[in-house]
């Protein structure tokens, strides 16, 4: 079965949905749980809010839970250089690319980071420009910039 609970955060209601005992999906506020969803919340979504919480009073500088992102094995390589980013830090799109052994993959880094099921677990949002400049976020620029200070305001 697949469950979703929803959450009052600093940057909003998000969902944490769960699939086959893992964390399968981040939502933002206003998307709605995807209708192959049950809304319940479970031990290990309950767990994950504890985890974000402590994310956010900056008390955890990791996530400790099974995931369960869905995507392709290029998508899931870059899904996995993306938590070897350490807290507080940041990497272009290009980093990113040649850290997977794909140096002219930009474009499709920025893709995978863009269909990245589980932000903050996964931290897409430390991922820049290679000129410094934010770009695209699915919970908008204003939650990226916040969630990057907030890790630089506890580093």
């Amino acid at each position: 079965m697949k469950y979703i609970w929803f959450y009052k955060t600093p940057i909003g209601k998000i969902g944490i949905g769960e699939n086959d005992s893992a964390i399968s999906c981040l939502l933002f506020d206003g998307a709605s749980a995807p209708s192959d969803y049950q809304l319940s919340e479970t031990p290990l979504i309950k767990s994950a809010a504890v985890q974000i919480a402590e994310y956010f009073d900056g008390k955890r500088k990791q996530f400790d839970l099974p995931l369960n992102p869905k995507g392709t094995a290029f998508q899931k390589s870059a899904w996995d250089a993306l938590q070897a980013i350490p807290y507080g830090e940041t990497r272009s799109y290009k980093d990113v690319a040649v850290q997977i052994n794909s140096p002219k993959a930009c474009r499709a880094v920025g893709l995978a980071n863009n269909r990245n099921p589980i932000p903050i677990i996964i931290p897409c949002h430390r991922v820049i420009g290679t000129n410094g400049s934010l770009t695209g976020y699915a919970g908008g620029l204003d939650v990226k910039r916040l969630l990057l200070d907030l890790e630089i305001q506890y580093s």
